[in-house]
């Protein structure tokens, strides 16, 4: 099993193990000076003192952690090591590229594309991008590679709305960005990461970055619209790592994190890239589509490199509770997990309980949950729950959250309730309020708009003054677009606003209508979307569609009724069932069910459905 590290555009894979010869003996004591060189991870324990993100900058934060051992380690499907990137190597590669970027004529402020895939070289030319003073966004890989005009689609779109003046992705990906790229006014260079490391680099000094400097866009995933590039500077950067290291997590000494979140995506960039670095922490990578294919890796990666923080989207739990064979546990220890933290789409409790029911045969503690809430526009994190305690819910009246808009907790059983996720508190520096359609505050259990103010708070969105001054209300209140409501200093998400669709003057969940269709025994891969469409006459109708494995006319008839049934006894409205084939609901970049792209899905198949009945005489 071997690999290379590219430092300075060379292959050195020598030169990084003599570099760190004494600390790979340390980590793996069967390794001596004259054995073969052979790559190993980056070790758990560091050589230097830990500092929790008292940086003023990300390249400040990098200049100390390169001192160290620690660094990132990138793992392939099979699970095997395949690069090894030390953040001393990570310094040295980046500023480099930092050099050769520059002498491509760009200037400070110019923005560069990448599309990040779960590579070394990502990660270098992120990093160059700051030392060059120069402002990196990343840009997805494709969900689907059936799907070319729709990701080239969104490559243009985001070259386009992020003015990028140089463009990267690695050779499986360059033939679409270079197809995205056609056109595209101000784009003077796109390339592969080997094709910029043959430029020269000039010796050209490399400033400081200042901490008002924009460090990064970061485009929102687009579950519920069109992604738009939130601007986050140094210092709300650093401000968010430091509540999240210190705070959040409590990282200490010892701690080594495992993850397959994108890079594109704001918890895998900033929670699992940014974070572990500026605290000098060892990082394990499985690349996003390795997981979806086979989620044990990523449980066996936190096993036999003991991982103590390791997060997830709550779909990822999903996964792994039903693709990982009872078998498999047998070879998991999962007891080093300490910090399993779940976020970046609404938490259901029945998640949580499913993974913990599953996999504690195999050493997981139920009380390493870490449920938190966050967005892009507020860098990463919002609040935390506290570390060690598991997640808490509560259960509420069902009809009193929808037809008053309060949370009464619930005091008879037998009643139909909804359940919501303790979030936790906000991070230092950081305040989060619920309020009313006025602009009023609320009081504790009743809901309304999620408003959130602090220092990690973005400037806007980029080159978009009018969507920033929609969602930045006056005195920089986040206006996040979720709802909720707080009780005893805690945050309880209920859903986002897109999401709550009104019929005949009731404000009714789509996810309480998910979760009646993901409840059917003929829904195996519990996968539904719900969505509200109003025609010409203004009039709502609630539109569920779902995957399902039925063949049968008569099997999809009386399932859709039931469900017609359910819908109706427990909201007192009607609903329009649409069965379709496993894996066709769309998901955003980051592997979120897109509503948005379901409602627009399900119009276009009906307005071509209505055309070709009206075509052959049926209407």
């Amino acid at each position: 099993m071997t690999s290379t590290v590219n430092l300075e555009g060379k292959t050195l894979s020598s030169t990084i193990a003599k570099l760190n010869a004494p600390l790979m003996q340390a980590f793996d004591p069967r390794l001596s000076s004259e054995s073969p060189v052979a790559i190993i991870p980056t070790p758990t324990y560091n050589t230097q003192a830990q500092r929790l993100a008292d940086f003023d900058t990300l390249t400040a934060a990098l200049e100390y952690a390169a001192a160290g051992a620690a660094g990132y380690n990138f793992y392939d499907a099979k699970g095997n090591l395949r690069s090894v990137l030390p953040y001393r190597a990570l310094r040295l590669n980046a500023r480099t590229s930092a050099q050769r970027l520059l002498s491509l004529g760009l200037v400070s402020g110019d923005r560069v594309a990448i599309v990040a895939d779960t590579t070394p070289e990502f990660v270098e030319l992120f990093f160059a991008c700051r030392y060059a003073g120069l402002v990196p966004f990343a840009m997805p890989v494709p969900v689907n590679l059936g799907s070319h005009a729709v990701y080239v689609q969104q490559l243009r779109g985001m070259l386009e709305g992020g003015q990028a003046s140089a463009a990267l992705a690695n050779t499986d990906y360059i033939a679409f960005l270079q197809e995205a790229a056609e056109g595209s006014q101000g784009l003077r260079w796109v390339g592969t990461p080997e094709q910029l490391g043959k430029l020269s680099a000039p010796d050209i000094a490399l400033n400081a970055n200042d901490p008002d400097e924009i460090a990064y866009l970061q485009f929102t995933s687009g579950s519920t619209r069109i992604p738009r590039g939130v601007i986050i500077t140094e210092r709300a950067l650093m401000s968010n790592l430091r509540g999240i290291v210190r705070n959040g997590l409590e990282i200490h000494a010892g701690d080594r994190c495992a993850s397959w979140l994108p890079f594109y995506h704001d918890m895998g960039l900033v929670g699992m890239v940014m974070a572990p670095m500026v605290a000098q922490v060892s990082v394990d990578y499985l690349a996003t589509r390795d997981f979806a294919i086979r989620p044990l890796q990523w449980l066996r990666l936190i096993s036999r490199n003991r991982a103590t923080v390791a997060f997830s989207q709550p779909f990822g739990l999903k996964l792994c509770t039903l693709r990982v064979r009872d078998s498999d546990l047998e070879d998991l220890d999962l007891s080093s997990w300490r910090a399993a933290g779940v976020g970046a789409e609404m938490i259901r409790p029945d998640t949580l309980r499913n993974f913990a029911e599953k996999f504690a045969p195999a050493g997981f503690d139920a009380r390493a949950f870490l449920p938190c809430y966050g967005l892009a526009e507020s860098t990463l994190a919002v609040t935390f729950s506290q570390v060690g305690q598991g997640f808490q819910s509560l259960r509420v009246d069902a009809s009193t959250l929808v037809d008053r808009k309060l949370a009464i907790r619930l005091q008879a059983e037998g009643r139909k309730y909804s359940e919501f996720v303790n979030c936790g508190r906000p991070l230092p520096e950081h305040t989060v309020k619920v309020v009313d359609d006025a602009g009023q505050e609320l009081s504790d259990l009743r809901v309304g708009s999620v408003l959130v103010h602090g220092s990690s708070i973005m400037t806007g969105y980029f080159n978009n003054p009018q969507d920033t001054q929609k969602t930045l209300q006056p005195g920089n209140w986040l206006d996040t677009g979720d709802l909720g409501f707080v009780f005893e200093g805690d945050l309880y998400v209920t859903g986002r606003r897109t999401d709550v669709i009104i019929v005949n003057g009731r404000n009714i969940r789509a996810q309480d209508i998910e979760e009646l269709a993901e409840q059917q025994p003929e829904v195996r891969t519990r996968e539904a979307s719900a969505f509200g469409i109003t025609d010409t006459n203004d009039v709502t109708t609630i539109v569920l569609v779902i995957e399902c494995r039925l063949t049968s006319t008569t099997d999809r008839q009386a399932l859709t009724s039931r469900l017609q049934r359910l819908v109706y006894m427990a909201f007192g409205v009607n609903c329009l069932v649409e069965l379709v084939p496993p894996h066709t609901l769309p998901r955003t970049s980051s592997g979120k069910l897109s509503r948005f792209a379901a409602r627009q899905g399900f119009i276009q198949r009906t307005k071509l459905t209505d055309q070709l009945s009206a075509e052959s005489g049926d209407i």
